[in-house]
């Protein structure tokens, strides 16, 4: 049976303003990209709304687009075209993908380099699929931070988030103790029926409390906060000197005030992290082939992705702002009509 064909227009949603409104999105009938050499064509199956996202569309993401732009950085599909050998080969295949530069993953076709793309094994579905780049790499990437630093015991927040989640199977797996913050009694719950020996609820009045019991007790001189704000400071005064908090997230949206001190007598750092230079910085390298190796052999296990709902792409609007009001529940994903 050969290829479906082709049209020649496609739908896409389009960001018209960095103010974080879903007001300012709007879906467009545009022209089906084409393929140039080293590029493939992906029909869309599902992308995934993720924090990221809804950074970039309040114009606080690592980088901006000329406007109008289409948001998403993520998605899984159908490669339907090619621009060059290499890529023909993968006509008619599932792939994951990831897309910084150009125009987002929020549309019914997309042009992405045929490096950015993987294939997808016969187990697991498209809208698993549709996540397999940001989450997954990222908690990869974290807790080969902790087995290459060779830190005892490591704590993370949002851990009811689904990287949150995937940070927990991981530890579990790796066996370095895990403290786990997050900030309702039901998360504790959800978390303790995962198998997580350690979660501290940040609404608590005795939590910076616990949370200094814990992290000296266990000796935890690694926190990944992808919270920021106060929550941030918090982390590093409940660390033993030397420690470390690797903020990779702003869920708050809050900026964190820290006493000159603790960088000053306790040796304490406070670093960035963000995946997209993970991958820049030594492409390739030792680190990423091991992500590339390990990732999707553990996906659909210890890296599968709660969804909550699927929404067409004409109610994007509606897509973001549930993406935005409750993340624990799972994803929200974005489908072609």
């Amino acid at each position: 049976m050969g290829q479906p064909s082709i049209p020649e227009i496609m739908r896409a949603v389009v960001l018209s303003a960095y103010d974080g409104r879903p007001d300012s999105l709007r879906v467009e009938e545009r022209p089906v990209p084409e393929p140039g050499p080293g590029e493939v064509l992906v029909r869309l199956a599902a992308a995934p709304i993720n924090p990221a996202d809804l950074m970039f569309m309040r114009g606080q993401y690592g980088l901006k687009k000329a406007l109008p732009a289409v948001p998403g950085f993520e998605a899984s599909g159908t490669v339907v075209a090619a621009g060059g050998i290499a890529g023909r080969l993968m006509v008619g295949r599932r792939v994951a993908f990831g897309t910084a530069q150009g125009d987002g993953t929020w549309s019914e076709y997309i042009r992405v380099p045929l490096g950015h793309c993987l294939p997808l094994r016969a187990h697991v579905s498209d809208e698993q699929g549709a996540t397999l780049f940001v989450n997954p790499f990222t908690a990869w990437a974290l807790m080969d931070m902790a087995r290459q630093g060779k830190h005892r015991a490591v704590a993370q927040t949002a851990a009811a988030s689904a990287l949150g989640r995937m940070l927990l199977k991981l530890a579990v797996r790796e066996r370095i103790p895990l403290v786990n913050v997050v900030r309702r009694k039901e998360q504790v719950e959800l978390l303790e029926g995962l198998g997580a020996e350690h979660v501290v609820d940040s609404s608590e009045p005795d939590f910076e409390e616990r949370l200094h019991e814990l992290f000296h007790r266990l000796g935890v001189t690694l926190a990944f906060d992808a919270v920021s704000g106060p929550l941030t400071a918090q982390l590093l005064r409940a660390m033993p000197a030397g420690g470390c908090v690797t903020v990779y997230g702003s869920l708050s949206g809050q900026e964190s005030s820290i006493h000159p001190s603790a960088f000053i007598f306790e040796r304490k750092r406070v670093e960035g992290f963000w995946l997209a230079d993970w991958f820049l910085q030594d492409r390739f390298g030792p680190k990423q082939i091991r992500a590339l190796m390990g990732v999707p052999a553990l996906f659909g296990r210890e890296m599968e992705t709660p969804v909550r709902t699927r929404l067409e792409l004409s109610k994007a609007r509606e897509a973001v702002t549930l993406a935005a009001g409750e993340m624990t529940s799972g994803k929200v994903l974005l489908v072609p009509g």
